[in-house]
């Protein structure tokens, strides 16, 4: 009774959370040059900069909301969240200055740091075999909210700049109220551990992750995973303009049909291609996948060819959502939560050093200066991060499942299995 609560909870929170973000998104560069008193070129800096302070708070808030949810539980956190998020909207629909915008985002980014909970919840509820279907579950909820968000979003701006920042108050405070009275709270008294700062912060949880066995090696295979998917939201809208020549009407239909793809691949992929393979293999097949598609992107010329290298997309939506899983099953069931922490601050600090390699090397190859103009350069990047990705999930032993975890088989670290 309690998963059959507990995760269309998740479901309708992260896909909330992802339209409330999506939303905003339009709205946001006018927002900025409003509340700056600036023109564009420079809300384009001031932008790059307010999402590194998202992804530093996101890094620090992860493991704390994490190993908080594995003391008091995580429906209070969740809610408390919930809360959070629909005060920080509340806020962007007043602020004049751009100190309380950046104050503002970084509390978005702290509170979207309750993704740990939530996924900690669907480990509470889930046999360890199921988890990388509910957790793709979860991925198809953020890609349908990333398509719809940008949609109501642009609607909503034609209004004024700050009415999308209303609606996604809306949507948090109701969730909100959903939770409250339909979540239940999923970790039992008896499973619960006290609250440790030492274990609540980003050097404390590294410490933690590596005192489990496994957990390392997962958590390097996320982390080149989530370097190389960034390449995506941080350089497709340019790299669209600047390799294909495409309108902002092209650009928004490509995203639509990137987030079609998503969440066809989350919710009839993942499921059947982890239960026949296994969590690794799953993952295995689809980096490879994604790193096809990556080359693919860095020297396509048409528009056709594009939206081509867009359909199987949907084949590398195991990676995630596996990596997740394998990351669980190495969890006790009293840190399912720090565990979600850690793996939610391996994604942040991937946030952190993505701009550099990625829009980094597409501005250098773009730039005057440039040896050659090759705006698909990002791509080979990202095809780089994610075949090391893939090795290294290779050398990692198959594992032996006993009871809630996932122990690692006796197997030497140099045999590629």
């Amino acid at each position: 009774m309690t998963a059959s609560r507990t995760i269309p909870f998740i479901v309708a929170t992260i896909f909330m959370d992802a339209v409330g973000f999506g939303i905003i998104m339009p709205v946001l560069p006018q927002l900025v040059m409003e509340v700056g008193r600036i023109d564009l070129p420079d809300a384009i800096e001031v932008g790059a900069w307010i999402g590194l302070v998202m992804a530093v708070a996101t890094f620090f808030g992860s493991p704390l909301l994490g190993n908080l949810s594995d003391r008091v539980g995580r429906r209070r956190v969740l809610l408390l969240a919930l809360a959070g998020l629909a005060a920080d909207y509340i806020l962007l629909t007043v602020v004049d200055t751009l100190p309380w915008l950046f104050i503002a985002r970084a509390l978005s980014g702290f509170f979207g740091g309750s993704y740990a909970a939530a996924q900690a919840a669907i480990a509470d509820v889930t046999r360890p075999e199921e988890r990388a279907r509910n957790f793709g579950f979860v991925g198809a909820a953020f890609g349908i909210g990333f398509v719809a968000g940008p949609v109501i979003g642009g609607f909503l701006g034609e209004i004024g700049p700050r009415t999308p920042f209303v609606a996604a108050a809306v949507l948090a405070a109701a969730n909100m109220l959903y939770g409250l009275f339909i979540f239940p709270e999923t970790l039992p008294a008896e499973r619960r551990r006290a609250f440790d700062w030492r274990r609540a912060n980003p050097l404390g949880a590294w410490r933690a992750m590596r005192a489990l066995p496994g957990m390392e090696g997962a958590a390097l295979v996320l982390l080149l995973w989530q370097i190389a998917s960034l390449v995506y939201p941080m350089t497709w809208s340019f790299y669209c303009i600047a390799q294909l020549g495409w309108t902002p009407g092209m650009i928004g239909a490509s995203l639509a049909a990137v987030g079609v793809m998503i969440a066809i691949g989350q919710t009839f992929v993942v499921g059947p291609a982890v239960a026949r393979f296994g969590e690794r293999d799953a993952a295995t097949f689809g980096l490879l996948v994604a790193v096809a598609i990556f080359v693919g992107f860095a020297f396509v010329r048409t528009t056709w060819g594009a939206f081509l290298l867009l359909v199987p997309i949907a084949l590398q939506s195991p990676v995630q959502p596996a990596l997740m899983a394998m990351m669980s099953r190495r969890a006790s069931a009293d840190t399912q939560g720090e565990v979600q922490g850690i793996s939610a601050m391996v994604m942040g600090f991937g946030q952190l050093v993505a701009p550099l390699l990625l829009t980094g090397t597409m501005a250098w190859f773009t730039g005057r200066s440039a040896p050659v103009h090759f705006p698909g350069a990002a791509f080979l990047v990202a095809a780089f991060f994610g075949l090391l990705a893939a090795l290294m999930l290779r050398r990692m032993p198959r594992a032996a499942r006993t009871g809630d975890a996932e122990m690692p088989a006796q197997i030497p670290p140099s045999v590629t299995v």
